[in-house]
């Protein structure tokens, strides 16, 4: 079986695998965009679907929904793992990317609070519902399509091209913000502007859903065996790989939706600086971050995964809070932007390989609900709710201790890079 694969995989030109990543990560691109929009314009649209009150009570209800999205990517994960088991990984990516397109055009067609009372936060949370079971279904399918795609030699470095796209998304998003902070004021983005990202993301979920039709199947799910894929399966046969993607993940999920979404809220509700400043900081950070990743994607096909992981836990432990209660009482433009630049480049270390490792622990038969399950889980609680703990002890009074709760996580997750083999010696995935 391996020398038929490697044989199949020899046929594979350097157009074709760039053709298929691209197709698979667009994708990634505009489901990202998408879901970001709703962090990136939440300090606009809270006042508009939450009745009146101070502002940090508005940001803890826009919070809640984002979390319940977080709370059904594992629900899509579950569904949508499944499926690309079965049915093929193209079949899961075109159907992610038609309920991203669904729930973006909900938001953004949604009447207010005033207009229509309750029914307002109702619609905006089956909306975030349908996005979190497309985000879930997303992450494992593209992540086990890269994998299945990608050359075992330069598999690192298409990991981290791959999690580029997914930044590419956020950064779309952040840049949205920042064009209709140039081409219109405040009260006309709080009025109905927010509104103008969300239909332009389901327009761009249109154009992905016809590229997606076309894309070519893996050559691992065209040669995978009968056996059926299961959850039963999954954790009765695959106990350890399952629990090692929750772990690695806690740490590093929550770092980075800590430097990279939720501080530019805190800028704004903590240090005190301007939404336009604190956004200008957020863009500015990403589009460096995006650039890292691919580098550090090649240096794991190098030195191998679990280098970079441990790297990641140890430093990240080290300076999570000499970085925030440092930012905290920061008013100045740059020294912000140098502390959150920091934080992103460590938390790189885990984000640039993080698809990789998750895919390479598991077989064919199994990989995408391997993949995309334990992951939802972990990102569910710990990425999801990174805003929401943080917006709770500032209210409680105690912001400092999300300063340790972060520590104390990177800390779990680099207890895990060290008890974990490394992914780039031991891969389950037999293509070359």
């Amino acid at each position: 079986m391996v020398e038929a694969s490697t044989a199949e995989a020899g046929a594979m030109t350097t157009a074709r695998r760039l053709r298929s990543i691209f197709s698979g990560s667009a994708g990634n691109l505009v489901e990202v965009y998408d879901w970001f929009a709703y962090a990136s314009f939440a300090i606009y649209f809270a006042k508009v679907f939450f009745p009146k009150g101070y502002q940090t009570a508005q940001l803890l209800s826009s919070a809640a929904v984002f979390l319940v999205g977080f709370l059904f990517r594992p629900v899509g994960a579950w569904l949508m793992g499944l499926y690309a088991d079965r049915k093929g990984r193209r079949a899961a990516l075109v159907l992610s990317i038609s309920l991203m397109c669904l729930g973006s055009l909900i938001i953004a067609l949604c009447p207010g609070y005033a207009v229509i009372g309750d029914a307002a936060p109702t619609i905006l949370v089956i909306a975030r519902i349908l996005q979190g079971i497309s985000m879930g279904g997303e992450y494992g399918a593209s992540a086990t399509y890269l994998s299945e795609m990608a050359g075992r030699k330069h598999r690192g470095f298409w990991s981290g091209v791959f999690y580029m796209t997914l930044i590419l998304g956020q950064l779309g998003a952040a840049l949205m913000l920042n064009l209709l902070h140039w081409v219109m004021p405040g009260d006309q983005i709080q009025a109905w502007g927010w509104r103008i990202p969300f239909f332009v993301g389901g327009a761009l979920a249109v154009a992905v859903f016809w590229i997606r039709r076309g894309m070519d199947e893996t050559p691992s799910f065209a040669r995978k065996g009968a056996e059926r894929a299961s959850t039963l399966m999954l954790f009765a046969k695959h106990p350890r790989a399952a629990l090692t993607v929750i772990g690695l993940t806690a740490g590093g999920t929550l770092t980075y939706y800590v430097y990279g979404a939720y501080t530019q809220q805190f800028l704004i509700n903590t240090s005190g600086f301007s939404k336009p400043a604190a956004a200008a900081i957020n863009t500015g950070t990403l589009a460096l971050f995006i650039i890292c990743q691919p580098f550090f994607g090649a240096l794991s096909d190098r030195i191998g995964r679990r280098p970079l992981l441990i790297a990641f836990g140890v430093l990240g432990s080290l300076t999570a809070w000499p970085i925030l209660s440092t930012l905290a009482h920061t008013h100045d433009f740059w020294t912000a932007f140098g502390l959150v630049m920091a934080g992103m480049l460590i938390v790189s270390l885990y984000t640039s390989i993080n698809a990789i490792v998750k895919a390479e622990l598991f077989p064919t038969e199994v990989r995408a609900l391997g993949v995309a399950l334990p992951y939802s889980i972990a990102n569910a609680i710990f990425g999801g709710g990174a805003e929401y703990v943080a917006l709770w002890f500032k209210q409680a009074g105690h912001e400092s201790g999300f300063f340790t709760y972060l520590t104390v996580m990177i800390l779990v997750s680099l207890a895990v890079y060290v008890w974990m083999p490394d992914t780039r010696k031991t891969s389950r995935i037999v293509e070359d």
